[in-house]
């Protein structure tokens, strides 16, 4: 179901809205400009995008809809699951007994209608549509999530609010009974639901002064999705306390817990953390996915020689091999891809956690859990009793987890863990505020990894030039003549070439993705400890003489690697910047 070139000229010149020369022109210069030939007539005005949706319609013979001013009815919008209808440009308008119309852009996406048809066992019937009518009907979903969260407030909104009169009721009674509200229940389980199938990593429910604002986290960045009226707060919290094994009864003190959601189609961890803040209670709720697949080390995005040197590293018995970065960079994901790695039936891999992000077998995992005084530290001192050829600590937090962690390196175990710093070189000065001997740093720790997460750019990304100004504005944070340097040598530039010369990648706006961007992947630097950075630990000298050396031997920084990685359209220097500065 495609309409070819020349179906659409004769059509067009048939009916009068085309001149020969002028399709042959277009058709000319989208073969040599790589472009949809749909694109350069709309571009030329040779014919409008609602009159060439239109032709097409007319010459496959698939009715054409208008939806721009349609309000569609809530039940039938939620028959197809609004990331499905986002990133396929597909929404259901219309169903009659077993018959439902569903709006689209590409009539030739077969597997989505297949899908939709299996999922909702209902007769699809296709239509094209204009993309000003999908992003209507696409809005539509936002109204329909807020109308949800109304009706449940509208019908019994006495069970929600625990407000009376002005005055905080706090006994504990009436909060357990709050949170066993059927309204409360239901406006809970709505907000993860949409949070999960929005692919958030994170859900902030944040009390002002007339209302409850919810945000969603989502490839890195916070989105608005809804506010809730002030009276709901109160009893969502008590719900997500009672969820969370929390004091219900405790305002002033923070709170962190954790519950498990399980449904068919996924299995969620939810770690929670509760706030005292100046309006109430502020709720952070992270989701992890205890389905989600397996990650490589290639599929998080390190590559060429900081990936070898990493598997160098891996293949060795003892040492240390720390991942840095600030939270939410992805460090616990690259620990997991390494223990993947070294899963095998020859060893004994055990691992102390906060949380347990992913199962996985063969591998003993043990929780953190402060409440019983099973801390890093103290779950570190039980695990070398177990006989472990590999340790996995999920952050070393204090002095004591890091002393235990380079003498479990020092006595025979190959450690992985976790700390929070801003660079690979970092490490060892953190290391030494931890009262580490540099002497024992340097004979244990093999490799650090530093790391950021950068959004994706998506398929409809630009290309374009850096100019002078630009230029000058990058030199802040890095060396252009290094940059060009490693661009040349990843083949990505010409030798003659200069940065101006060199082509990058950008964000633009398309139907499928509103910011341009979809998913994200790691920036790297990866620090080996050579003899000569041995040499500067022990005596002590700072991360940027550190850096310096590592960087002379061969290191990229991560502004570098997410340079490699805007010269080849897999993200954008604005995202690379944003991260670093961040």
């Amino acid at each position: 179901m495609r309409v070819e070139p020349q179906q659409l000229r004769a059509f067009m010149l048939d009916a009068g809205l085309i001149k020969k020369e002028q399709f042959d022109k277009a058709l000319e210069k989208a073969k040599s400009t790589g472009k949809k030939i749909d694109d350069i007539l709309i571009s030329e005005g040779l014919i409008s995008e609602e009159e060439l949706i239109k032709l097409k319609a007319y010459i496959l013979g698939i009715p054409f809809v208008n939806l721009e001013k349609e309000k569609i009815d809530p039940e039938v919008l939620k028959i197809i699951p609004e990331p499905i209808a986002r990133s396929h440009n597909i929404v259901a308008f219309r169903k009659r007994g077993k018959n439902l119309e569903v709006a689209m852009l590409d009539p030739e996406d077969l597997r989505t209608i297949e899908f939709i048809k299996k999922t909702t066992l209902l007769r699809i019937l296709p239509r094209l549509t204009n993309p000003k009518s999908i992003k209507n009907a696409l809005q539509q979903y936002q109204k329909t999530l807020e109308a949800e969260f109304g009706e449940i407030i509208k019908k019994e909104a006495g069970g929600i609010s625990i407000v009376k009169e002005g005055k905080k009721t706090e006994e504990k009674e009436e909060l357990e009974k709050a949170a066993k509200e059927l309204p409360v229940i239901r406006i809970v389980d709505t907000l993860l639901k949409h949070a999960i199938l929005q692919r958030a990593s994170d859900i902030h429910i944040e009390p002002m002064e007339k209302e409850v604002l919810v945000r969603y986290r989502i490839d890195g960045i916070l989105r608005d999705a809804m506010t809730l009226p002030k009276s709901a707060a109160a009893g969502i919290v008590a719900r997500i306390k009672v969820l969370s094994d929390l004091k219900l009864d405790e305002h002033r003190l923070p709170q962190d817990g954790r519950f498990k959601i399980e449904t068919e189609d996924y299995k969620y961890s939810v770690r929670v953390s509760i706030l005292p803040v100046i309006e109430g209670e502020k709720v952070v709720m992270r989701l992890l996915s205890e389905t989600a697949k397996a990650y490589t080390l290639e599929g998080l995005g390190l590559r060429g020689e900081a990936l070898e040197r990493v598997q160098e590293n891996l293949r060795k018995p003892v040492g240390m091999i720390l991942v840095t970065g600030p939270t939410g960079s992805g460090k616990t994901t690259t620990l997991y891809a390494m223990m993947e790695i070294l899963n095998t039936p020859g060893v004994n891999i055990s691992t102390i956690e906060d949380p347990i992000e992913y199962r996985m077998p063969r591998i003993n995992q043990t929780q953190v859990n402060p409440k019983i005084g099973l801390t890093f530290a103290s779950g570190l001192r039980a695990l070398v009793r177990q006989d472990p050829d590999i340790i996995m600590v999920g952050e070393i937090r204090d002095n004591e987890t890091a002393s235990l962690a380079i003498n479990a390196a020092l006595t025979g175990h190959l450690v992985l863990s976790t700390l929070h710093t801003t660079n690979a070189a970092g490490a060892i000065p953190r290391l030494i505020d931890m009262k580490a001997e540099p002497f024992l740093i340097s004979s244990t720790l093999n490799l650090v990894i530093a790391q950021r997460l950068v959004r994706r750019l998506c398929e409809g990304k630009e290309k374009y030039k850096l100019t002078t100004s630009q230029i000058k504005n990058i030199a802040k944070y890095c060396k252009p003549e290094r940059i060009l340097k490693i661009l040349k040598e990843e083949k990505l530039a010409k030798r003659r070439d200069t940065l101006k010369d060199i082509t990058f990648w950008r964000a633009k706006s398309t139907k499928e993705c509103p910011d341009g961007y979809k998913g994200r992947i790691g920036i790297f630097e990866v620090l080996p400890i050579t003899e000569t950075v041995k040499e500067l630990i022990v005596n002590k000298e700072d991360a940027d003489k550190i850096e310096e050396q590592a960087k002379k031997e061969g290191m990229r920084t991560m502004v570098e690697d997410g340079f490699v990685k805007a010269a080849q359209g897999v993200t954008s220097i604005e995202e690379v910047l944003r991260v670093i500065i961040e």
